[in-house]
């Protein structure tokens, strides 16, 4: 299973094919091919190389939250109460 991790656009490269984006510090060139060329700032979902969707800001931060639970259920420390807060009835 290959998991789309949210990375922004910092540099675009001429032509809108590729662009770099950058995640905690970690910069990545990745092929914008279906999605198209977008400007500086923008969060896209990455998978191998490639950038697949536009991320808007709430489900960008619905996918934060996502991958802060995934780190700490791999630490050890996951309190299923403190996460998740859109599935909560």
């Amino acid at each position: 299973m290959c998991l789309s991790i949210p990375k922004q656009v910092v540099e675009c490269e001429s032509g809108g094919d590729f662009a770099w984006v950058e995640r905690a510090g970690a910069r990545e060139r990745v092929n914008m091919m279906l999605i198209g060329e977008q400007p500086v700032g923008t969060w896209v979902l990455t998978q191998l190389g490639l950038a697949r969707e536009v991320v808007e800001p709430e489900q960008l931060a619905l996918i934060e939250e996502a991958l802060v639970a995934l780190a700490a259920s791999l630490d050890g420390d996951y309190d299923a109460q403190q996460y998740f807060h859109d599935l909560k009835r």
